[in-house]
């Protein structure tokens, strides 16, 4: 059994997507219950069943988190079925299903981020909007796939297409060819190009005032691309993992939706909101035109519609608006008090932006938030100073009105039909010249892809790494968490000395050891009657030095969110929780995994691993932008 619920404040649900398995258990349980007076053997689960079901225990996390500050994040059920929530804007997001604990946490925080993505703050429109629930859907649906089937997605980090440079500078002019022509049909000064085949990042060319995309923005990217591929793989079995059975959402449409189809040679746009490189995600407008120009070659334009910091402003208010609604309800002014501060201040800041930018469509929303405001903040203070109950009455009352005017403001800074309008003629005739740009080179570069390099064969990044340089080693990710990127040979099943590893093997390795890192265990070394198997993480200055923790991470693995980029940096935050006296961006980040033939001594896999890091970083370096990789 299979479930994502999403509830709003008033615990209705406005979202739900699951299994024929997990409907059929609901609907019996319905019957028992006396909620319905008929046996209900369809696939869908009426709204009103779902939240009379799950409303004890959606108002119970409510209560534990407003009242007490301590909220589920799990529930461990004696037959084997799980539960596990997270928040968002005031929204409650409910897994339940089989699996361990650990992966339906990934699971619900992955489609957290992918809301954000898609809706901004006001997630809402999983309910108002038909088109942006079936793209989640179909989004969700492709990230199970891929995390399911691909190491960049299981790791969460960029896949660099191993080409020569003559090739690279081909496509990165061709790129910024791309990007000068919608420029100037546009005018529109911020606009990105990139190209992905199979996945793997060929090349991006940005313009200079573009905000910088992360590597984040990209894996999204990823996800976007891959939703038509799920149509062409449903029938197929994946004969080393448990096949799933049809997990869909009912009020929206399905994966096969034609304004959801990515076919190849069309063109298909989303209006999304990218994180942009920055710690805090900015939740950035952005247009994307997706253009499969051949069979597993992608072409994105990306055009940047909306003011970074208008932006950045409305999603603070919308997340310290909720963070006060909560504080609220304690009615303690200690608590309050900083919330307010919080509100108070994003608020400024989305008035500065919107006062900069100074468009008459945004006046009127303009002067209704700041009467508002001002109303709401007089209120707040006299509660802060004199502990009136009756002036945080008033406010609360206020805080609808308020929120629904945020949300038109969000419309109108983030949704830009006239760049779509100016821009869709131009779009098809720029990839019809990358195409043709790009053509001879294209059959080249998706046999890359399926076989970057191998261990035993492939000149990697220029130095031969042959199988007596490094005796014993079948396998290895080696990670820059700085930049995101990944280095590791094609899957090879093969060889003889691979034949005994399998998909399922490499996959478990890494849940293993990300099982462990979470409880801040940072080297490992294990094995198996094939293979040993070892996972390091380490920290260096900007020179190449060894550093080590100040704070062991065990004593703030607890804080930290699961290790990966999609549910929040992982791996920034544990430079932070390390070097508490250092700033991150001078502690650079490596992780290492290493499988050996199980007869490897351990001395063998420690010097091994030793010298592979080295060679990794003195060829690659740290690149500070995704041009220096070409």
């Amino acid at each position: 059994m299979k479930c994502l619920l999403v509830f709003d404040y008033s615990n209705d649900v406005i979202y739900t997507k699951y299994n024929k398995k997990f409907a059929s258990h609901i609907n019996d349980l319905a019957k028992l219950q006396g909620l319905t007076s008929e046996q209900n053997k369809n696939a869908k689960i009426s709204s009103n069943i779902i939240v009379q079901i799950f409303s004890p225990i959606v108002t119970s996390q409510r209560i534990m988190s407003c009242q007490f500050g301590n909220s589920y994040t799990s529930i461990q059920c004696d037959n084997g079925l799980n539960m596990a929530f997270e928040e968002f804007m005031g929204y409650l997001f409910v897994s339940i299903g089989q699996e361990d604990v650990a992966a339906m946490k990934r699971f619900l925080s992955v489609c957290v981020t992918i809301v954000r993505y898609l809706c901004g703050p006001d997630v809402v429109m999983l309910k108002s909007n038909k088109q942006i629930a079936s793209i989640v859907t179909s989004v969700i649906d492709s990230w199970i796939y891929l995390h399911n089937t691909e190491q960049l997605m299981l790791i969460e980090a960029i896949e660099q297409l191993m080409i020569n440079s003559d090739l690279s500078s081909s496509a990165l002019n061709t790129l910024q060819e791309a990007v000068d022509r919608l420029q100037a049909v546009i005018e529109r000064p911020k606009v990105h190009a990139l190209i992905l085949v199979q996945n793997k990042f060929l090349g991006l060319y940005s313009s200079r005032t573009a905000t910088s995309l992360s590597s984040t923005d990209i894996l999204f990217f990823i996800l976007l691309c891959n939703v038509n591929n799920l149509k062409n793989v449903s029938n197929e079995t994946d004969t080393e993992t448990d096949s799933e059975e049809e997990f869909y959402s009912p009020q929206s449409s399905p994966v096969h939706a034609s304004e959801t189809q990515l076919k190849s040679g069309k063109i298909c746009n989303y209006q999304v909101m990218l994180a942009g490189n920055d710690f805090v995600p900015k939740c950035v407008p952005h247009v994307i035109y997706i253009s499969t120009i051949e069979e597993g070659v992608d072409l994105l334009l990306i055009i940047e519609v909306g003011n970074a910091l208008i932006s950045s402003g409305l999603y603070d208010t919308f997340f310290h608006l909720n963070a006060i609604q909560t504080a609220q309800i304690q009615r303690d002014i200690e608590t309050l008090k900083p919330a307010f501060d919080n509100l108070d201040t994003a608020i400024k800041k989305l008035t500065d932006g919107l006062k900069k930018v100074k468009n008459s469509t945004f006046e009127l929303s303009y002067k209704q938030l700041s009467k508002q405001w001002d109303y709401m903040r007089k209120k707040y203070l006299e509660f802060i100073k004199a502990n009136c109950s009756d002036a945080l009455l008033r406010a609360e009352s206020a805080t609808m009105n308020f929120l629904d005017i945020l949300k038109e403001l969000l419309n109108l800074t983030a949704f830009d039909n006239s760049v779509l309008n100016a821009s869709q003629v131009c779009v098809k005739e720029i990839v019809n010249m990358v195409q043709e740009k790009l053509e001879s080179f294209n059959e080249f570069f998706r046999a890359k892809a399926l076989r970057n390099f191998t261990l035993g064969s492939y000149p990697l990044l220029h130095l031969l790494m042959t199988k007596a340089e490094f005796p014993g080693l079948v396998h290895f990710i080696y990670v820059d968490r700085t930049t995101h990127r990944v280095t590791t040979p094609t899957l090879d099943f093969t060889s003889s000395e691979t034949v005994n590893l399998t998909k399922k093997k490499i996959w478990s390795m890494i849940h293993f050891s990300r099982n462990h890192l979470q409880e801040g265990h940072l080297s490992l070394m294990w094995k198996d009657t094939t293979f040993n198997y070892a996972y390091f993480l380490w920290f260096e200055d900007t020179s190449g030095t060894a550093l080590k923790p100040t704070i062991f991470p065990t004593n703030a693995s607890k804080a930290l969110p699961q290790p990966g980029i999609l549910c929040g940096d992982f791996y920034q935050k544990l430079k932070e929780a390390c070097f508490p006296k250092m700033s991150p961006t001078k502690v650079r980040c490596y992780e290492l995994f290493c499988i050996h033939l199980g007869l490897a001594t351990a001395s063998c896999v420690l010097e091994h691993t030793r010298r592979l890091a080295a060679t990794i970083w003195e060829l690659r370096g740290h690149p500070n932008h995704p041009i220096d990789l070409l």
